[in-house]
């Protein structure tokens, strides 16, 4: 049994790095307003719900409303200021709506009738912006130690510089490491399943 510990030690440790980088593609779903849903007056305030939460990319709103006693409609700037329903970017009035963040930046939500959205009822969201993972800061060249005085009998070093590679083979080599570490880690998947079933 010991010979499987390896094994599945790093099997915990390809699920968390798969289980770090899936919201990431996939997203999380939020209900607007909580138990109470897309309600004229919520018992907490849309903008205080708003604040409590972190929106990403292809994170998802779910609205929960009366199905022809109200609707969700996406609007400028302007219009959720001023609760103009006249223009809406996107109308939503199926009672069970769901709206996907497509890109980063703000986005405006009110009711569709405008007594309810002077009430409260609207929704600002800002969606945070992608940011590609941190580079690490370039190494600086190593330092030449300055020569020191010449010795008859001191092997002096070629300055030829060796000759350069081709940045081709560098990138298969990159791309086969990478081959390398998925089929590794797909081997080890399938052997711990084989194991578990055995």
């Amino acid at each position: 049994m010991e010979h499987r510990r390896p094994l599945a030690e790093g099997m915990l440790i390809l699920v968390s790095i798969v289980m770090a980088v899936l919201p990431r593609c996939y997203g999380r779903e939020f209900a607007v307003g909580g138990k109470d849903g897309w309600v004229p007056q919520p018992s907490e305030c849309y903008n205080h719900w708003a604040e409590r939460n972190r929106f990403q990319v292809n994170d998802t709103l779910y609205f929960k409303y009366d199905k022809g006693n109200d609707s969700v409609l996406v609007v400028s700037k302007n219009d959720y200021y001023t609760c103009n329903t006249a223009n809406p970017v996107k109308s939503l009035t199926d009672g069970n709506s769901i709206f996907k963040f497509d890109h980063s930046g703000p986005f405006y939500f009110i009711s569709g009738i405008p007594d309810h959205c002077y009430a409260g009822q609207r929704l600002p969201i800002v969606v945070l912006a992608i940011r590609p993972p941190a580079k690490a800061p370039a190494a600086s060249p190593p330092q030449k130690p300055s020569p020191g005085p010449f010795v008859p009998g001191d092997i002096v070093p070629s300055r030829t510089p060796p000759p350069p590679s081709s940045s081709g083979s560098a990138r298969s080599s990159s791309s086969s490491g990478i081959a390398l570490v998925g089929i590794v880690a797909m081997t080890s998947i399938v052997y711990v399943m084989g194991q578990a079933i055995i």
